[in-house]
């Protein structure tokens, strides 16, 4: 393991930026966990989008959560950014840690940090930051080529200032109350406590991402006739109309939970599910957090975000356009998930079910 730097030792505030979505800070918590074994004493703020932020106050590692629309990242708030450079500057931060996929600039978090006075600046960088950062790794990550996974990669980020974690899992902590509400929302649907289920998300952020719902429906109708687990659906209110069309096409009975859910009741459904059915988005990396096994349905615009030593079956059908990053198909429709049959998926789920 390399040394710590001197000037990266006995840090007192230390801020870690990620500024995408739940899946990506879940997958961000091993490098932070490195950063609280290494550097105990100092307090760990994170700066993240409203989306990212309830994850970051369950993996137990960091001491305030700093919500934040960038205006460099999708869901923006142009005017907020010289407020949040007061908000850092009247934090007293010494240390920031940017992380970010090979396919962002850290150089705009940077800036801000820059103006926030935060002396030591760490991130990757494809090109020359200059004085933007004190200390950065030259970003060798090629979409095309193939980047090493998003954990690895914010575990070199880290490991080039000698923080190490004690485990590289994902982190995600239930409370007794997320566990006793979900069940509570499972009873009152009428699954009674012990009876095995399947969780099934057909959501996702992004159309491209997203396997046809109603080969959702026709995989859980078979569940049920095959093993007779019960199917229950999950997914964000603007998913309640592909969760419908999943339900549209069985004849087993299911129970349908989207919209329903917070994101701790969630974590709890999922950890006492059978097993994950989903495309490829954040609800597979809270259910790898909770050890929960998972069949993704992993769409090929980018290929770094599988889930992370996990308990699972990834499905894909390989495609010339793989690693497009388009959040709408170029093609009309995403081929690399059509083209995977209901069936595939079928064997996936008994072969990680219990016999």
């Amino acid at each position: 393991m390399s040394a710590v730097p001197s000037r990266w030792q006995g840090l007192r505030r230390i801020l870690a930026i990620r500024l995408d979505h739940l899946g990506d800070v879940l997958m961000t918590t091993p490098a932070l966990a490195a950063i609280r074994a290494s550097q105990p004493q100092a307090s760990l703020s994170m700066l993240c989008s409203p989306s990212g932020a309830e994850a970051a106050e369950r993996s137990g590692l960091v001491d305030e959560v700093i919500p934040f629309r960038a205006p460099w990242m999708k869901h923006a708030e142009p005017d907020a950014l010289s407020a949040c450079a007061d908000r850092l500057k009247a934090g007293g931060f010494d240390a920031a840690v940017i992380f970010t996929t090979c396919t962002q600039s850290a150089l705009p978090a940077a800036m801000l940090c820059l103006m926030a006075g935060i002396s030591l600046r760490l991130a990757h960088s494809r090109e020359q930051p200059y004085h933007l950062l004190t200390d950065w790794v030259r970003e060798t990550d090629d979409i095309q080529t193939g980047p090493r996974h998003e954990v690895a990669r914010q575990l070199a980020l880290v490991a080039q200032v000698g923080w190490h974690p004690p485990h590289d899992r994902l982190r995600f902590e239930l409370d007794e109350l997320d566990e006793v509400r979900a069940r509570s929302r499972l009873r009152a649907l009428g699954l009674a406590d012990g009876t095995p289920y399947v969780v099934m998300h057909p959501g996702a952020s992004a159309p491209s991402r997203r396997y046809p719902a109603e080969r959702f429906g026709l995989v859980a109708d078979q569940l049920w006739h095959r093993r007779a687990v019960r199917t229950v659906f999950t997914g964000s209110p603007a998913e309640a109309g592909l969760v419908a069309q999943a339900r549209h096409v069985m004849r087993a009975p299911s129970l349908n939970l989207c919209g329903e859910l917070s994101l701790g009741e969630l974590g709890g459904v999922l950890s006492e599910a059978a097993l994950l059915v989903s495309n490829n988005t954040g609800p597979v990396h809270l259910a790898t957090a909770l050890d929960t096994p998972v069949v993704d349905l992993y769409a090929l615009t980018n290929p770094q975000h599988t889930p992370w030593k996990a308990r699972a079956r990834v499905l894909s059908h390989d495609v010339p356009c793989r690693n497009c990053l388009q959040s709408s198909c170029p093609q009309g429709s995403p081929t690399c998930l059509t083209g995977v049959p209901h069936e595939t998926v079928l064997a996936a789920c008994l072969a990680l079910l219990p016999a």
